[in-house]
């Protein structure tokens, strides 16, 4: 049974008694919102059912002042006769005698007794012909008279048909010292003290408004955000059913709670909710410790405190609505003081500063970039930056703002390198004028390479003057750095003298950073090695994404990748990129998921190679990304190509990038992605231009490395598609001779091209060493490709039957990796069967068709659709004459004479 039940059982019990001539008084009490009212009311009810007279009466703090005020109430729902009458007039007369206003006072000098006596005698009289129950909610807000009057019959009652019921709440204290402490000390006084809900009462309750199965889904959550207190958990049910959070029900339940009790609780619930603790809240009002603690006592007893501190935000932040804006600035600038002077940690402090955004206290500059390095450190990224940017606003010194720059600078790169460009301009301003040395100067230089910034770099780095240890540290990281990212930078770095690089490097021996750039560099200058991809290894063991550990997981993860350990890398990425989304790091994520886009391509699953891609050019722009843009962008191209797709990408191929980026090794990666969708376009002459290119930057840097971009192979099959087999055999050669056979995947990939360029007799030979090396290195795309060409080379050779067992192996590998262009192909065979020995082997062609060519099947799938032959060149990047030629030879092999009479299934190609 609850409290409400038992709460009325107790009263009908007393008013059982009081019927029979034994006057009863009954204490309603009970913290805000515990159904005191509702109790009261019910009761009332009953007692009119069981031929008593209720009398009803509500205190209201607004007539505290009205003399007689709630009597009045009473009298007038008494019957009319000529007692009603006579009470009335007293009443007129009472309201109009002096009273005390003493709220201290104990008794209410100068009242006319006699009123007082004749007002309860008429009720004492009414109760001969009938009992009367005298029900006052809010007693606490009766007047000061109506008190008076009310305790005087509370004395007379004991042999009487009258029961007085009262309520007021537990913390309002200076009632006790009145009117409770009179009735308590009656013998007929009995107290009815009524409780929050348990657990059990808020789903009971939960129930019967909304269901068993809302009480299933809502009820802990209720119980936990209102500690019982009915009022909050009518709200919260509304709102979790609406939204599933406490909204503004709830928050205009806990202002109706705190309206409803005593006012001298507003302050310090405002306290409370800007400070948390009781304690405290007290210094910041003023006021004594006791007195905070009782008002915060009576707020956990109302349900709102937990713990001393709001059991939800949303209950704070209603208690503060209420303020104006200069108020709430001015309260938590004061709070940043005290809490400053408590020695409350830097996050606090800094907290409150934010809010008041103020920083002109002499302390407040070190609280703040206090508060960001520990926010950095616990991944409050956009917290720190918050803090450095009001510390930045504040801060007058010439080099403690360079400093605190160069801190927002690298806090903003982890969510966007794009957005602190507009420092860099501030921090080589600075840079200029003296501000700014050292390690500093290294990180603006590295921030402006990543943009493009070529020149300014190099100014910078001219500036840089005699270096401590820090800065010889971030010089050595940074020249590791560009070995492996932009080697033609390099000779712009200054080399320290050979004692003061001994030094660092010994100092630097545990320096992940030092040590994983180092690695990747090895990797692409000389090759793949075990000792390198143990240290990359040993690297991503140690590593989380710190703000120092980034570059390193980022070197490491790439050096695995580039010494042909493409499966080894994939979980390790896979995880730092589920910890870069944990810490809400969304240039981290970008930059690990071109990664993971790079290990899916060379595992040949081309399906997430391009999301994880996009992925990365959506979590931050391509602007943002700056020179190293090229990645991403080259991965996706390549993925969308294989897939068949490239009508998809022409807006990516086509995109501006940087021009610096040409010196980086993104613009290799971008060149040799742009050159295989050319290639795949049906633009072999483009695709060879790209090639070329990626491949005098890989020489000239000395990064000619197979396992990081084999563009030799693909450069040969530009050439066998424009009819240049010998050249295309002679950078096969190449290929296989400078560390191609180092890696089953480049060798696959190779000897797959090589066969297009031999003898028909001789490819299929060439083809099953290229399946069975490419399935061994893991590419699957390559191997299909692979799979499809040996088909072809089957066929021209009349092993149809061969061809055939082979069909289902390599459509199926094809649509496993998503190759649409290479798993859609229609059964191949004869139509290239009668080649001659130079012939290029038809898996270069990738044709969709059995009788039109991969360039006609294009310019097919577009005519089929509806588009006229200038948007067609428009698209395909071809002349408007190629594809009048290209429709002739359509219309001929299809036996058609005009576009209208164009299959309709070819428009469904026109992706």
């Amino acid at each position: 049974m609850d409290d409400q039940r038992q709460g009325m059982a107790h009263l009908r019990k007393l008013l059982e008694e009081s019927v029979g001539g034994r006057g009863r008084i009954a204490m309603v009490t009970g913290a805000v919102a515990t159904g005191k009212s509702e109790l009261l009311h019910g009761f009332a009810d009953q007692a009119l059912e069981q031929g008593a007279l209720p009398l009803s009466a509500t205190g209201s703090r607004a007539e505290r002042d009205l003399p007689l005020g709630v009597l009045s109430q009473l009298v007038r729902n008494t019957p009319t006769d000529e007692h009603r009458t006579a009470t009335l007039d007293l009443l007129r007369e009472g309201s109009h005698a002096r009273m005390s206003r003493d709220p201290g006072a104990e008794s209410f000098e100068h009242v006319d007794v006699q009123i007082v006596d004749a007002l309860c005698t008429v009720l004492l009289k009414q109760s001969e012909r009938r009992p009367l129950v005298i029900v006052v909610d809010d007693v606490h807000h009766a007047d000061r008279a109506s008190q008076l009057c009310l305790s005087y019959l509370a004395r007379r009652v004991t042999y009487a048909q009258i029961m007085l019921v009262f309520s007021v709440p537990d913390h309002h204290a200076h009632l006790r010292t009145l009117l409770h402490t009179e009735m308590a000390r009656q013998p007929h006084c009995h107290a009815v003290r009524l409780a929050h809900l348990s657990a059990e009462g808020v789903a009971a309750r939960v129930r019967r408004r909304a269901g068993a199965q809302a009480a299933d889904l809502f009820a802990a959550r209720c119980h936990e955000l209102s500690g019982g207190n009915r009022l909050l958990v009518d709200a919260l049910l509304e709102d979790l059913q609406a939204t599933g959070e406490p909204g503004e029900r709830y928050a205009d339940a806990v202002l109706a709670c705190l309206h409803r009790a005593d006012p001298g609780l507003l302050p310090v619930a405002r306290a409370l909710a800007v400070l948390g603790e009781p304690g405290t809240a007290g210094r910041l009002l003023g006021q004594g410790e006791a007195t905070t603690a009782r008002a915060a006592q009576a707020l956990t007893g109302a349900g709102l405190l937990a713990g001393g501190r709001f059991r939800h935000e949303a209950a704070a932040s209603a208690v503060l609505a209420g303020l104006d804006g200069a108020e709430l600035v001015d309260l938590h600038r004061r709070a940043a003081e005290l809490t400053y002077q408590e020695g409350a940690p830097a996050p606090v402090v800094a907290t409150h500063l934010l809010t008041a955004s103020h920083a002109g206290d002499p302390w407040a500059l070190s609280v703040l970039e206090e508060a960001a390095r520990q926010a950095l450190r616990d991944d409050g990224v956009e917290s720190a930056i918050e803090y450095l940017k009001l510390a930045l606003r504040a801060c007058e010194d010439g080099r403690r703002r360079a400093r605190i720059a160069t801190t927002l600078v690298r806090a903003t790169w982890r969510i966007d390198p794009g957005t602190p460009t507009g420092h860099l301009a501030e921090l080589t301003e600075a840079l200029h004028k003296g501000d700014l040395g050292g390690a500093d100067a290294i990180v603006l230089a590295r921030a402006l390479l990543w943009h493009g910034h070529v020149a300014d770099a190099k100014d910078v780095l001219s500036r840089l003057g005699e270096l401590d240890r820090e800065a010889l540290a971030e010089l050595a990281a940074t020249r590791a750095w560009c070995r492996g990212s932009w080697p033609a930078f390099l000779p712009h770095l200054p080399e320290p003298p050979a004692e003061q690089a001994s030094a660092t490097a010994r100092s630097l021996g545990a320096d992940r950073r030092l040590e994983s750039a180092d690695a990747l560099a090895s990797a692409l200058h000389e090759g793949p090695s075990a000792e390198l991809a143990q240290t990359a290894e040993r690297v991503l063991r140690g590593s989380r994404l710190d703000e120092m550990s980034m570059d390193a997981v980022e070197c490491a993860l790439l050096t695995l990748t580039y010494t042909d350990r493409a499966d080894r890398a994939a979980p390790w990425c896979d995880a730092f990129v589920t910890e870069a989304a944990g810490r809400h790091a969304p240039s981290r994520q970008a930059r690990l998921s071109a990664i993971r886009a790079e290990i899916a391509l060379r595992r040949g699953d081309l399906a997430a190679a391009a999301r994880d891609a996009q992925r990365a050019l959506d979590l931050i722009s391509p602007d943002s990304w700056g020179v190293a843009v090229g990645a991403p962008l080259g991965v996706l191209l390549m993925a969308g190509a294989a897939m068949g797709r490239h009508l998809d990408y022409v807006r990516q191929a086509a995109q501006p990038v940087p021009e610096a980026m040409l010196e980086t090794r993104f613009g290799p990666q971008y060149l040799y992605g742009r050159g295989r969708f050319a290639l795949v376009s049906g633009q072999p002459r483009q695709a060879l231009r790209d090639l070329r290119l990626c491949g005098e930057l890989m020489g000239a840097w000395r990064m000619d490395v197979p396992e990081f971009i084999p563009w030799r192979v693909d450069a040969a099959e530009a050439l066998v598609r424009l009819g240049e087999i010998e050249e295309a055999r002679a950078l096969i050669d190449q290929q296989l001779a400078g560390g191609g056979k180092r890696s089953r995947r480049v060798y696959g990939m190779a000897l797959r091209v090589l066969a297009a360029t031999a003898e028909r007799r001789h490819r299929a030979v060439l083809l099953r060493r290229a399946a069975d090396l490419l399935q061994i290195g893991g590419d699957r795309y390559e191997h299909a490709r692979a799979l499809f060409d040996l088909i072809d080379a089957y066929h021209a050779i009349g092993e149809h039957r061969r061809a055939g067992m082979l069909a289902g192996r390599a459509r199926a590998l094809a649509t496993e990796c998503h190759a649409g262009a290479l798993a859609d192909t229609a059964p191949r065979g004869q139509r290239n069967g009668g080649a001659g020995g130079q012939a290029a082997g038809p898996v270069i062609k990738a044709v969709a068709s059995p009788v039109l060519s991969d360039a006609e099947q294009r310019v097919a799938a577009l005519a089929a659709d509806g588009y006229s032959n200038r948007e067609i060149s428009g698209k395909l990047f071809i002349t408007v004459s190629t594809v009048e030629q290209h429709l002739t030879r359509i219309y001929r092999k299809l036996n058609v004479s005009r576009r209208d009479d164009l299959p309709p299934s070819l428009a469904d190609r026109a992706v």
